[in-house]
């Protein structure tokens, strides 16, 4: 493949935008140094760069993308809407149908504010925490790697530059699946926890009813148990995977698959939390979620859309069930290939990532550069391995296939060394303190 297009227009993009793009994931530092790829088009489970390189694509927008790139159902329904307007004075009457239509498949949700981007939902999940329970402290689950672009989260990172000391000491940290560390956390801090906010589900269930038995103690300790479904919401069931494992949190945000990669994003819950963004009530009134593009009509009319399509198809079935014939197809290569430690998928099938471990079975920057490069040469653009509505037998038997030739490479490396077929530097990890 050629990338002289791309590798012109690099200089460009950082000298304009800081980092050289928009979210930090899509980063020239998670690629491959001489494979910087500028996304032209995308259709279905492709895409295809400035240089005419076409790819099947495993990102997906972030995950924003369930039913694949360009889909026509939703495009239609977003450029119907757009006929009408994108944005108001007042209210416009799609709001309330996309209320409706969400409020419709999530269980013991009361109300919805919609917003543009994930940050907006959880930073408004969090003031409402703080509000109702006039605490100030946040606890964040150390095992998920991102909440917010607001202090509150970003605070808690090593990349914390600009983030003031005293809200650093406002986040404390819990850990999935370990309940014991749930309650140290209430026991060294009494009485000043708002909230426990974390996904549902990451790499592994819950285990032990660890849902249930957190909620429990939020609820016994006056704090506010809130999940964040901007990944699990639309891939591990309509209804997220709050209805997949029964329980109802007091908040939940959601965003991503939810407008099929349109921006659109979303704060839910039960009405005593919820209305203390609005008008009707004589306590203290909170500054909620307030975005002057929050209800644009077409991002909207995407989500409605998007909700019926899940309704009326099995999007989450075929999600599981392309995502289950990856996962068996390159283990099996693999495990063939002798390196199954080294690389797999792990995860749900819905949703999954692949492992790069280096000899000594640790996880490796340089290894997972190498697998990326080796597969963007094949025609793969995978920094993960999820799946869309639109990937078919064809595309995941393709996958299988080139994933196999990347790992005869990957083992070579693992017996000669990864900087003898590695070109330019390692991937780096986007939370880091300093660049180098």
């Amino acid at each position: 493949m050629e990338f002289t297009k791309s590798l012109k227009l690099q200089k460009k993009f950082n000298d304009l935008i800081p980092g050289g793009c928009h979210t930090y994931a899509k980063g020239d530092d998670q690629y491959p140094e001489f494979m910087p790829v500028y996304i032209a088009k995308g259709k279905g489970s492709r895409v295809w760069d400035i240089d005419g390189n076409e790819y099947i694509e495993y990102g997906n927008g972030i995950r924003s993308v369930g039913l694949g790139h360009a889909f026509e159902p939703i495009v239609k329904a977003a450029q119907e809407q757009m006929k009408y307007g994108a944005n108001f004075v007042r209210p416009a009457k799609i709001e309330l149908d996309a209320a409706e239509e969400f409020l419709s498949v999530i269980d013991g949700a009361d109300m919805v504010k919609f917003a543009k981007d994930g940050s907006d939902a959880t930073n408004g999940a969090v003031k409402l925490a703080r509000a109702a329970t006039g605490r100030d402290m946040i606890a964040v689950c150390a095992n998920h790697p991102f909440f917010s672009v607001d202090d509150w989260f970003i605070g808690s990172t090593p990349m914390a530059g600009g983030v003031p000391n005293f809200v650093r000491e406002k986040t404390v940290k819990f850990f999935y699946n370990d309940i014991e560390s749930v309650q140290q956390l209430f026991n060294e801090y009494p009485g000043k926890i708002a909230c426990f906010i974390l996904e549902a589900e990451k790499y592994g269930p819950p285990k032990d009813r660890f849902l249930h038995r957190l909620k429990d103690l939020c609820h016994e300790h006056g704090a506010v148990f809130i999940l964040d479904e901007m990944i699990t919401g639309f891939r591990w069931h309509i209804g997220g995977a709050q209805k997949k494992y029964d329980i109802i949190p007091d908040l939940s945000t959601w965003g991503k698959a939810l407008g099929n990669g349109f921006a659109v994003s979303a704060l839910a819950g039960k009405k005593e939390f919820m209305e203390l963004g609005g008008l009707h009530h004589d306590k203290e009134r909170v500054f909620l979620i307030s975005t002057t593009h929050g209800a644009e009509t077409h991002a909207l009319a995407a989500a409605i859309a998007t909700i019926k399509f899940y309704k009326e198809n099995d999007v989450i079935g075929t999600l599981y069930e392309q995502g289950s014939k990856l996962e068996r197809g390159v283990n099996k290569a693999s495990e063939d290939l002798g390196i199954l430690d080294k690389v797999s998928i792990i995860g749900p099938h819905c949703c999954s990532v692949f492992t790069t471990r280096d000899q000594d079975n640790q996880p490796s920057q340089p290894f997972r550069t190498l697998f990326i490069q080796e597969t963007m040469k094949r025609g793969l653009l995978m920094p993960s391995t999820i799946v869309t509505y639109s990937h078919t037998d064809a595309d995941i038997q393709e996958t299988i296939e080139k994933m196999h030739d990347a790992m005869v490479i990957y083992k070579k490396a693992l017996n000669e060394g990864v900087e003898k077929y590695l070109k330019g530097r390692s991937i780096q990890p986007v939370w880091r303190k300093y660049n180098n």
